[in-house]
């Protein structure tokens, strides 16, 4: 089951660059910033509110963020929701004919095990499912 919306995800060419940005956007700083190894990505966390802002920085060249900016430039990637129980999710969606990229959920960001939708299968937008890991 779909909670609420956990973060929205933005690809940025420079972490720097953007902190600065988006610090003076949101007039706070960043409560986080991770490195996920698996995804070849630095992440850094804004919370306004009840909502996550999630910036993504590429750290090698075979970063899907770094495939992202080439092809699309900066800008949002991903929307992320919260979800109960991310197996039985998945294995729902799959019943419903979504297509994942990962078929089996991997360590993110944020404490969080994360599977990712296929764009193709979600008119064109990048889901990720994220379940806090307890």
């Amino acid at each position: 089951m779909f909670k609420k919306i956990e973060h929205i995800g933005i690809a940025v060419k420079s972490a720097s660059a953007s902190v600065e940005l988006f610090s003076k956007l949101f007039n706070s700083q960043p409560y986080k910033t991770e490195t996920v190894e698996s995804e070849n990505v630095n992440t850094i966390f804004f919370q306004l509110g009840p909502n996550k802002i999630e910036l993504l920085e590429a750290t090698s060249p075979e970063s899907a963020i770094t495939k992202f900016i080439e092809k699309k430039g900066e800008g949002i990637h991903h929307i992320a929701y919260d979800v109960e129980n991310i197996i039985d999710e998945m294995k729902r969606l799959k019943q419903e004919g979504f297509v994942f990229i990962n078929n089996e959920p991997k360590h993110g960001a944020d404490n969080k095990l994360i599977a990712f939708m296929h764009p193709k299968s979600t008119n064109g937008v990048l889901i990720e499912l994220c379940q806090e890991i307890k």
